[in-house]
């Protein structure tokens, strides 16, 4: 097995189809441990912490403490950063060490239907010659980049892209956000979090269009409770920038002003280069187009994590990865059950944190379904007053007959951790009266959870 990119989905692939007697190279330019997961998720969720640090300091005295205050130390913040990604780059490189994985530092391409050619990172005037790998199996994983029209002239220092951001070369006066999605809303939280302005530019008449209206009221009431101006319904469509700031122009003469800009409108995969075509390995917009096993068309090449165009999230990756070295080491009948994207859980780390998982409402009412929510505040919960955190509610979705938890969302501190109990539910098909059965701690915030299942 040859695997191409060392992100959730090749090192998880890497080390299972190891542990199941196959022979793994693996095959990275960047970094071991993925370069959207190690330069985006785990630097955006430190710096979230950090200011999450921030905002309990400052609630002291309402936790019946003596006022105090914090700065944030920006060279130190980036001190930590690095040092966790170097922690994490160590561990999952050292965990494929063990399992006798051979890495490759390099770019590798698809010559052929079982060839991988590997060029090296230092360059082609040195006289060094591709690496040519033959493969039984052959996973593409190399990930995506961000998105970046061309009306936006960034240039990491005034207009940033997430990449840009962790963090950024200084701490923006007034950041103005593009992109409403749970990417931009994660920076809006961080940065006003750090003391900054923050202006949010909202395509459509909510911000995370994609989730459910409740939840992304409970957000948007936070974020106007912060300071937040919230442009909505305004589309950007370029970017002007001096030395003293930029301006965004919006698509119905709207004209935003701040001293930086950041995009957060999505990404693209990273496949110009994979020689697909080559290979005959048939592609949409540079995604693979995969089965349910993530096959490609070509026998023996599969494709994981971003560059697959299922849900972007680094525990999907993972999972496939897991799959993709199941089915090629022969498991894939018995106890291997294929992925059912509609059951995955994900989370925005805002403040209140957003989790959810499985049906939502607003699907349900459009296809006609019948279905039963029953929702509860942490307003009622005892361990959210003692917090002194009661923002947020859980939501449960079950069907009306069998009382089957069918989907869930959370609004609320720790929604992240929580909703892994629904996303069970969920998965393994319990019912609403199994949470309630269930002898969970006194105080604890998944109180709520039985509540609503009650």
């Amino acid at each position: 097995m040859v695997i191409i990119g060392g992100g959730p989905a090749g090192n998880q692939c890497a080390t299972y189809a190891a542990r199941l007697g196959a022979e793994v190279t693996l095959v990275e330019r960047d970094v071991i441990g993925g370069a959207a997961h190690l330069w985006d998720c785990i630097p955006s969720k430190a710096m979230i912490a950090t200011g999450g640090t921030l905002g309990l300091i400052n609630a002291a005295p309402a936790m019946g403490l003596s006022a105090t205050a914090a700065q944030l130390d920006l060279e130190a913040l980036t001190a930590r950063i690095a040092g966790i990604e170097e922690r994490l780059r160590a561990s999952v490189s050292g965990l494929l060490e063990s399992q006798g994985v051979r890495i490759v530092e390099g770019s590798g391409r698809l010559v052929g239907p079982n060839r991988v050619a590997v060029s090296p990172l230092h360059g082609p005037d040195d006289g060094s010659a591709d690496e040519v790998l033959d493969a039984d199996v052959i996973v593409l994983c190399t990930g995506s980049r961000p998105r970046i029209p061309q009306w936006a002239p960034v240039d990491g220092h005034r207009v940033l892209t997430t990449r840009h951001a962790y963090p950024p070369p200084e701490l923006p006066r007034h950041l103005v956000v593009v992109g409403s999605g749970v990417t931009g809303v994660e920076f809006v939280h961080m940065f006003s979090s750090f003391g900054c302005e923050v202006s949010l530019i909202v395509s459509r008449q909510q911000v995370l269009p994609a989730k459910d209206a409740e939840v992304a009221a409970a957000l948007e009431e936070d974020f106007l409770a912060r300071g937040v101006h919230l442009f909505k319904g305004a589309r950007a469509v370029g970017i002007d920038v001096d030395d003293d700031g930029i301006v965004v122009r919006c698509d119905d003469g709207r004209r935003v002003e701040g001293s930086h800009a950041l995009l957060a409108i999505g990404s693209i995969p990273n496949s110009e280069h994979l020689g697909l075509d080559a290979a005959g390995v048939q592609h949409d917009d540079g995604y693979v187009l995969v089965d349910h096993n993530c096959l490609s068309n070509v026998p023996g090449v599969y494709a994981a994590g971003d560059l697959s165009g299922r849900l972007p999230l680094s525990s999907v990756a993972s999972m496939q990865g897991r799959k993709i070295a199941e089915h090629a080491m022969g498991m894939h009948v018995g106890p291997h059950r294929h992925i059912d994207y509609d059951k995955a859980a994900s989370a925005i780390f805002t403040v209140p944190e957003i989790a959810d998982v499985g049906l939502a409402e607003a699907d349900a009412f459009a296809e006609g379904r019948k279905i039963r929510v029953t929702k509860v505040p942490f307003s009622a919960n005892a361990k959210a007053l003692i917090d002194n955190d009661p923002r947020g509610f859980v939501k449960i979705i079950s069907d009306p007959a069998t009382g089957v938890v069918l989907g869930g969302s959370i609004v609320g501190r720790n929604a992240a951790e929580l909703i892994s109990v629904i996303a069970l539910a969920v998965t393994a098909g319990l019912r609403v009266n199994d949470i309630v059965e269930s002898l969970l701690v006194h105080p604890a915030l998944a109180e709520a959870l039985a509540d609503a299942a009650e």
